[in-house]
């Protein structure tokens, strides 16, 4: 069972935290995060199940484009051409991630998670998941204008879904 979020995390949610972990440990795999809109909220539930989180690489929380860059690497130029939300941005975060950890598998996030500046989409989101050595995979997810709250375990849950994949 989770400690710190169990009671604020949906049931299916914390299912899927077990089954990650569980799965990271079986394929002695280790997972790293990259995070901008959730604050680094996957990190914090991927920590919270004893036993087995030690699965847990590091955690990335690059809020701010300077941070993408500093951090990550994530090419300036890149952000400014791109904005941060986009599907390179979070094909890159990942890649930094792996390039500045020692995980094998790498999931980011940058979006919206509540209403941005003008033109902006709230809940727009996209990821990427990139295990060493393979393909990023990118979802872009619109989630709608459902709250900031609901956006960041919304975007657990999809977050959880794709390192689930890339665990094979």
């Amino acid at each position: 069972m989770t400690e710190t979020l169990s009671a604020a995390l949906p049931e299916d949610v914390e299912a899927a935290v077990h089954r990650v972990l569980k799965a990271a440990c079986e394929r002695e795999l280790r997972l790293a995060t990259a995070e901008s809109c959730t604050g680094g909220l996957i990190a914090s539930v991927l920590t919270d199940v004893e036993g087995v989180s030690h699965v847990f690489e590091r955690g990335f929380v690059v809020y701010t484009d300077e941070a993408k860059a500093e951090i990550l690497g994530v090419p300036a130029d890149l952000i400014e051409r791109e904005g941060a939300v986009s599907r390179d941005v979070a094909v890159a975060m990942a890649e930094g991630g792996i390039a500045h950890s020692g995980a094998d598998i790498c999931l980011a996030v940058t979006g919206f998670s509540g209403p941005g500046g003008p033109g902006d989409e709230p809940g727009l989101v996209h990821f990427a998941c990139l295990r060493r050595g393979g393909s990023p995979q990118h979802r872009e997810e619109h989630f709608g204008d459902i709250g900031r709250g609901e956006t960041r375990i919304a975007c657990v849950r999809t977050a959880l879904d794709m390192i689930g994949a890339c665990l094979g």
